[in-house]
């Protein structure tokens, strides 16, 4: 299959679940992750008039993308970020996508002024409260959190992003971005300065049940690029 038959499909895929949902056409947008794939490989996605992508870790960021990316591709890092690689990553990306705790907040804004930027970032709650995964662990920690970002002139809060549940079925899956979705509407009426328009939920093998529970981006990887090439 090409990778614009691939694209067509997904594309399709997430129509589909709009109407199903009753939801408004093309109010979702698709993000391209492209962890493991080839830079060329993107190049060819970008061709495709795909433009959003998503990147796990800074590494393969530094390694992948050239400073001079094409015009009008977006690069968003969806990955945990270690506090000491913030720096490193802010000339480089368009959005951090996983911003999990105030201490990696406060770094982050403590560069962007540095530089003199303001960084676009999402939230990222751990909805199935699964130890493996990153993420605010309660709406407390995440309200302190907010509380003090509201005040940062670094950042500019686009929204909140979460990882379905890695274990159960349909239920459990649902359930978790149900909870996202909920969270979103409590932090659009107790922080109206910010902007929670974004809610970044779904991967290839769940994101039609994301877009049923309101998802407005959603994180594709293999349906477009094919199985991951680990190494």
């Amino acid at each position: 299959m090409t990778m614009q038959a691939r694209l067509d499909r997904t594309l399709e895929m997430i129509e589909r679940s709009l109407r199903d949902s009753g939801r408004v056409p093309s109010s979702v947008s698709l993000m391209a992750v492209s962890k493991t794939h080839s830079y060329k490989e993107i190049l060819d996605l970008f061709g495709c008039s795909q433009t959003l992508f998503g990147e796990n870790r800074v590494q393969e960021v530094e390694e992948k993308f050239p400073l001079d990316r094409p015009e009008g591709m977006k690069l968003h890092l969806i990955g945990h970020l270690q506090s000491n690689k913030v720096k490193k990553i802010l000339p480089l990306v368009d959005s951090i996508d996983s911003v999990d705790s105030l201490k990696l907040a406060q770094r982050i804004n403590s560069a962007c002024l540095a530089q003199e930027i303001r960084m676009p970032i999402l939230l990222q709650y751990n909805t199935s409260a699964e130890s493996s995964k990153s993420g605010f662990e309660s709406e407390d920690e995440l309200y302190t959190a907010l509380d003090a970002i509201s005040e940062m002139q670094g950042l500019r809060v686009g929204g909140l992003m979460t990882i379905g549940p890695l274990v159960g079925g349909e239920k459990e899956t649902r359930s978790a971005f149900a909870l996202l979705r909920e969270l979103q509407q409590t932090c659009t009426d107790r922080y109206p300065n910010l902007d929670f328009s974004t809610l970044s939920m779904g991967m290839s093998s769940d994101f039609p049940l994301a877009i049923q529970e309101g998802a407005t981006m959603v994180r594709v990887g293999s349906l477009l690029f094919g199985e991951r090439l680990y190494r």
